[in-house]
């Protein structure tokens, strides 16, 4: 940048004809404050003109020049600040030291904050045409916002640099306590003091046997006192003979089970025992109930008589007739006695509970909604629905018997099938089926292939035994798990547990299972073999 072509000017002179100039290179605060003025004419700034154009031109400025009661922010800043100058002032941000620089940092953080104080409106926005911090002369949201903006940015720099500083701050330190680790504790064996000639090591029976001082001594009748000094070996040599055994010319063996036993640390976790999943409400549409029990009106018969009438004849007559049918809500439960020590002393005891009752009641309906035989406190599963088609092996192959249920749904049913219903043993054999030449019908073994049988998906659940599948429309039309609470764990103590320290934990839950429609379903027998 040139040099003014008018000579330095006057502070009087300065305050009233270089008052715009100085805001738009410092904080508005600083328009027209003499301290400024004097303190830039302190350190070599020269004011003048190029043309008729106002500049300032001005060395590096002292780190501390703006520190005391003046505020950081009347630091040159601005998007018209000179190349030269945005040079100079980050010179200066580098120059700080950390203590410096963190109070920097500290002081633009609460300028910030003292802006978006003004901006922020009642709904949580920011609206910074309300700003009055950098004076009168800066209006309007977009001329605030580019100070925010310089102020932020200097923000970013100065944090940089302290992040800087103190990464350098660390690793001295790292490196002062990795000498005062290596001065307080010798290495075995390292050499002699103050050298670094490797040594070898002796105890301090080896070391006083081959004393001279200690042999003439011993040699002219062990009389009266000997004093022996070894300045020049280790401590932690000698400390690194006694731990291997070799003390005095002993040789004890030390081993894991005569010595110090090594410490037993358990893996985190546990491996879980096998137990069967859960396969078949996974594809049971669901429901809400508030009864006891599910109480529906089926018709139970249809009989459209609805034909051709010539002219005066008499019309035919329909029957329908409805029954009203009703499916008990069912308790299924579980229980576990467990002390306060396990649960408190576990943290993830009481979790874990929770959650194998809650497993395990789910996994009892599973069971029950396909073989419940209805009896006593149990749910009527799809085996046991009165009215649900059956379809017999015979000679058919058994991907043919599946196809045969797939028919009577859709003919005696009148429904669409969905989903097959399988042991994992019958799948097997379907899956396996090969043709004459060897071919695996159902894909190549080195593909999963789909878990698919005649367009639908297979359900493979082991709760009946093989041999008997389903297939069936398990829609919400037809079927319905209707719960009348979710599964539910409490907590409390029976008979005398308060006074031993024990409680009991327990889940339930209580549904009931709808079949709408029987004959949406079909039970094929004979499959096994």
């Amino acid at each position: 940048m040139p040099r003014p072509s008018a000579s330095p000017f006057s502070c009087a002179s300065l305050l009233s004809g270089f008052s715009a100039l100085l805001g738009r290179y410092f904080h508005p605060a600083a328009r027209g404050d003499p301290w400024v003025i004097g303190s830039l004419l302190s350190s070599g700034a020269e004011f003048g003109y190029i043309g008729a154009t106002p500049r300032i031109v001005c060395p590096p400025l002292p780190r501390n020049m703006f520190r005391g009661e003046r505020p950081p922010s009347l630091l040159p800043h601005g998007p018209d600040f000179p190349t030269t100058h945005r040079e100079q002032h980050a010179m200066t941000v580098k120059s700080l030291t950390l203590k410096d620089a963190r109070e920097k940092a500290q002081t633009l953080q609460d300028n910030l904050g003292k802006v978006f104080a003004e901006a922020k409106t009642d709904d949580g926005q920011y609206d910074y045409n309300k700003v009055t911090y950098f004076g009168a002369e800066v209006k309007g949201s977009v001329s605030v916002a580019e100070k925010v903006k310089a102020m932020n940015d200097e923000l970013d720099e100065v944090m940089g640099h302290v992040e800087t500083l103190e990464a350098a701050d660390n690793a001295a330190k790292a490196h002062a306590d990795r000498g005062k680790a290596r001065r307080g504790f010798g290495l075995p064996g390292g050499g002699e003091k103050g050298g670094d000639r490797p040594r070898l090591i002796k105890s301090l029976g080896e070391l006083v046997s081959d004393d001279k001082l200690y042999l003439d001594w011993a040699e002219k009748g062990a009389k009266g006192q000997i004093d022996l000094a070894y300045d020049d070996v280790w401590a932690t040599d000698l400390l690194a003979m006694a731990t291997s055994g070799n003390t005095i010319g002993a040789k004890a063996l030390m081993t894991t089970a005569a010595g110090y036993a090594p410490e037993a640390v358990r893996l985190p976790g546990f491996v879980e025992h096998t137990t069967r999943p859960i396969e078949l409400i996974d594809i049971l549409p669901t429901s809400r109930t508030g009864n006891a029990q599910v109480t529906y009106m089926e018709e139970t018969t249809r009989n459209h008589g609805a034909v051709e009438v010539a002219e005066g004849g008499e019309y035919a007559e329909s029957e329908f007739v409805f029954t009203e049918k009703s499916s008990p809500v069912r308790k299924i439960g579980d229980s576990l006695p467990v002390t306060d020590e396990q649960l408190e002393d576990v943290p993830f005891m009481g979790s874990y509970i929770n959650g194998r009752l809650s497993f395990g009641c789910r996994q009892r309906l599973d069971r029950q909604a396909l073989i419940g035989d209805g009896a006593g406190s149990n749910l009527r599963g799809l085996k046991n629905i009165v009215g649900i088609q059956v379809q017999a092996r015979g000679g058919d192959p058994v991907p043919d018997v599946f196809y045969r249920m797939m028919t009577k749904i859709r003919m005696n049913g009148q429904a669409v099938p969905t989903h097959h219903v399988m042991h994992p043993l019958d799948w097997e054999g379907i899956r396996l089926l090969r043709t004459a030449d060897g071919i695996y019908v159902f894909g190549s073994p080195s593909e999963a292939g789909p878990d698919r049988l005649w367009g639908l998906p297979v359900a493979q659940n082991s709760a009946d035994a093989q041999g008997t599948g389903y297939t069936g429309s398990f829609q919400q039309a037809w079927i319905s798990l209707v719960e009348r609470r979710g599964v539910d764990v409490q907590i409390g103590y029976v008979n005398d547990q308060f006074k031993k320290g024990q409680r009991t934990v327990r889940a339930d839950l209580r549904t009931a299972l709808v079949a709408f429609r029987p004959p949406a379903f079909c039970q094929g027998t004979g499959l096994a073999g």
